[in-house]
């Protein structure tokens, strides 16, 4: 089986968000690298792993998760080290998002139903 390269649209609020999908896509066998642009959404993951067994883990982990392209990996280009621009700074991501944020749910037992079937 040959590597192919997959991209994948996530949902990034965050960056518990972020790293939540960091670690759903390496726990894959046959995972080589992976990529995450926030700004875009995008996961890029080269390897021999299935895209959609990748998407359904994500969607399954409470990301939203939509198979952009899946295609043979580019050949790395030797570039010479004097075009390399700095990488522009970014928007950080806030610690917690809503979609994170866990909701504590109580339950109140009533001792004496006032309704019973007979």
């Amino acid at each position: 089986m040959s590597a192919k390269k997959t991209e994948i649209k996530v949902s990034i609020n965050c960056r518990k968000c972020k790293t939540g999908v960091m670690k759903t896509a390496v726990k894959f066998t046959g995972v080589n690298e992976v990529k995450l642009d926030a700004e875009k959404g995008t996961l890029t993951v080269i390897g021999t792993a299935d895209p959609v067994c990748i998407a359904t883990k994500l969607r399954k982990a409470g990301y939203i998760a939509e198979i952009m392209s899946v295609g043979p990996p580019k050949k790395p280009d030797e570039k010479k080290p004097d075009d390399e621009k700095p990488p522009s700074p970014s928007k950080p991501l806030p610690p917690c998002c809503n979609q994170c944020q866990l909701v504590g749910v109580s339950y109140v037992t009533y001792d004496h139903p006032s309704c019973s079937i007979l």
